[in-house]
């Protein structure tokens, strides 16, 4: 069954759509920067770390430590990689799947 997404829009689409066109990482830095604050995106890269560590069952006091991540923070991504769209699951099995 296809996944629908409870904020799809023809902005966002087409924002996704745009995003996939980008060939590197340094592409995807330079549209980042121009559509997001650095704050944010310093933000998505932390929890992204989260994920990476939850994922290797590390405990909370030890991803705090080591992301500077707060508790919070920590338990919603947790929450997002158990009962979420899969966002997270998908990209990081990806990664691993890439690094072999």
């Amino acid at each position: 069954m296809p996944y629908q997404s409870k904020l799809q829009s023809s902005d966002l689409d087409r924002l996704f759509e745009a995003i996939l066109t980008l060939e590197s990482v340094e592409e995807v830095y330079r549209f980042m920067e121009d559509l997001t604050t650095i704050q944010e995106i310093k933000e998505m890269g932390q929890r992204f770390h989260v994920a990476q560590l939850l994922d290797k069952k590390l405990p909370y006091q030890k991803i705090a430590e080591t992301t500077s991540a707060s508790t919070a923070t920590i338990s919603r991504v947790n929450k997002s990689l158990v009962y979420g769209a899969g966002g997270y699951r998908l990209a990081l099995d990806r990664l691993k799947k890439d690094s072999k």
